[in-house]
């Protein structure tokens, strides 16, 4: 299956790094501003963002629940 857009992986670099090599951007974020920082800045085009735990931790479920992409969160 091929997703239409972009696929984003944000969270900390040691656990998203490897998405790059199936072409996935990365969006490394240590800390919880980090992470807020790259949601808000996510391309128009994003069909899917994958989240680390901490990173979904830092964006709270009200985020979440928004309309937007489609996302998920890496098991912990």
């Amino acid at each position: 299956m091929k997703v239409m857009g972009a696929v984003v992986a944000i969270g900390e670099r040691a656990r998203t790094a490897g998405f790059a090599l199936a072409g996935v951007q990365i969006r490394p974020a240590e800390e919880p501003d980090q992470v807020r920082t790259s949601w808000r800045e996510l391309p128009a085009d994003a069909a899917l963002v994958i989240l680390t735990p901490a990173a979904a931790a830092a964006l709270g479920p009200d985020l979440l629940d928004a309309a937007g992409p489609l996302t998920v969160v890496m098991p912990p």
